[in-house]
């Protein structure tokens, strides 16, 4: 190369590792993460290297991944490296584009057919729905993190902030069965792509693919021990915040912003450090533009669901090539939701009063909301249709991956076009994953109030409320 690589990093100075394979250059970068392209030495095989510096992040990946290994439409995972007091490194297969470069490519040419949609929507559909039958909520889904090979096939990636929901009742993604169905002809070209052969495990570091006699129960019998000596108080961790039974809004008590109701809210990436006593997640996870309503006011007891908003998402960008809630804050995103879909009541999702951020924050009554038929214009019913089946408030009414897999919007013409038919850019873009915007550069904000236009801040018992006018 003609810049050689800094050798400070960690990963070009562990012999387990150069030992195996010949760094080439950094491709990506961000707060908890740096990924490198390399050559396996052995047959030279071309992979990326995702060196982990968050230790809960690398370690969720890894469960995630081992999880779904096999799946077409997941990512594979080679093998791994880690050692006490060093970051974990993660070999993944080398995927060089993704839907966001598809995207961003379809603007500035002629669009995206719908042939071509519905290959990409089958396909995303595949991935999310065999995350979902094993109870593995990714929690990050959005165009930048769907990856495309080059021969067209795409694969969920960055698993680090997927949770599993149920881990004693997995289901493997072995015994899922047929999705969607089309004539034989078509069928080799749905939820098929390259199976890379397992590794076999290595001796280097803690922990590399299933060792070939073992249990699944086993290997994550040996994972926890892994994990537990590990384990570290991420109170003292600054890369995590353990906000318990909070939200990204705080639930808005001054104890929790400092008397200051007008701090900036764009830090919303934070993790929890584990489930409190009542099992919650934290609510400050994913890309704003993709973030459920739930999520936006402050929910800690959600599900699958959430994925299923950023389906929805992702499935209106593909129509427009815009995205759909292009949000420059998190009360921004909540007030352009409504002005779409109307106020949020009981009326329409009655345990919404339940959020934890419902009463702290209010909008005035949209007397005539836009409507999601309005974000998506010269598209047919039946498309419009499916976006709604995702993009609605009571997340119980969103359908599932599985059920849309079965959706007669792709059994009817013009059908999918075959994988391989499919228009892969040369190149993905430059973006930081990490970063408030993910993929997008215009999503910063000093303040949620910056660009809202009048609001009052009333004092209450708990801190106080804002209202938007």
């Amino acid at each position: 190369m003609d810049n050689p690589l800094p050798k400070s990093w960690s990963i070009h100075t562990r012999p387990e590792i150069i030992a195996k394979y010949q760094i080439l250059e950094r491709v990506g970068a961000g707060a908890y993460s740096d990924v490198y392209k390399g050559r396996r030495l052995s047959d030279n095989l071309i992979v990326a290297l995702k060196e982990v510096h968050d230790y809960q992040s690398a370690f969720r990946e890894i469960e995630a991944l081992q999880i779904l290994q096999g799946s077409p439409n997941v990512v594979v995972l080679h093998e791994y490296f880690w050692r006490e007091d060093e970051d974990a490194v993660l070999v993944l297969e080398f995927l060089r584009s993704d839907l966001a470069s598809v995207i961003a490519d379809a603007k500035r040419e002629n669009g995206l057919s719908v042939g071509e949609i519905k290959r990409w929507m089958i396909q995303i559909l595949c991935g999310v729905d065999t995350c979902h039958r094993n109870m593995i909520v990714h929690r990050d889904l959005k165009p930048g993190n769907l990856l495309v090979g080059d021969d067209g096939v795409l694969k969920l990636a960055d698993f680090g902030q997927a949770r599993i929901l149920l881990e004693n009742e997995l289901v493997t993604a072995d015994n899922d069965p047929p999705l969607y169905e089309l004539d034989a002809a078509d069928q080799e070209n749905i939820c098929q792509g390259p199976l890379a052969g397992r590794e076999n495990a290595s001796q280097e570091g803690y922990g590399n693919q299933e060792p070939e006699g073992m249990s699944k129960e086993d290997y994550f019998r040996e994972f926890d021990e892994v994990k537990a000596k590990h384990s570290v108080d991420e109170a003292d961790k600054e890369t995590n915040v353990h906000d318990g039974n909070t939200s990204c809004f705080a639930t808005c008590t001054t104890s929790d912003r400092e008397d200051d109701p007008f701090k900036s809210y764009n830090s919303f990436e934070a993790e929890e450090a584990g489930n409190d006593e009542h099992g919650a997640f934290t609510s400050c996870v994913g890309t704003r533009w993709f973030r459920s309503p739930e999520l936006l006011y402050g929910s800690t007891a959600y599900g699958l669901e959430v994925d299923l908003w950023s389906l929805g998402c992702i499935f209106a960008e593909l129509f427009t090539l815009q995205p759909l809630f292009p949000g420059t804050s998190d009360i921004d995103q909540l007030s352009r939701i409504i002005s779409v879909l109307g106020n949020l009541t009981e009326d329409i999702w009655p345990d919404c009063v339940k959020l934890p951020d419902y009463k702290t924050i209010s909008f005035c009554k949209v007397e005539n909301p836009s409507g999601l038929e309005s974000c998506l214009p010269n598209r047919t019913t039946d498309e419009i249709s499916l976006v709604k089946k995702l993009v609605c408030y009571e997340p119980a009414r969103r359908a599932s991956a599985a059920e849309l897999l079965h959706d007669k919007y792709f059994n009817e013409e013009p059908l999918p076009i075959p994988t391989c038919e499919l228009r892969v850019p040369l190149t993905k873009g430059d973006q930081d994953e990490d970063s408030p915007g993910g993929w997008y550069d215009d999503m910063g904000s000093e303040s949620d109030f910056d660009e809202l236009g009048p609001f009052n801040v009333t004092t209450t018992n708990a801190g106080f409320s804002i209202r938007f006018f």
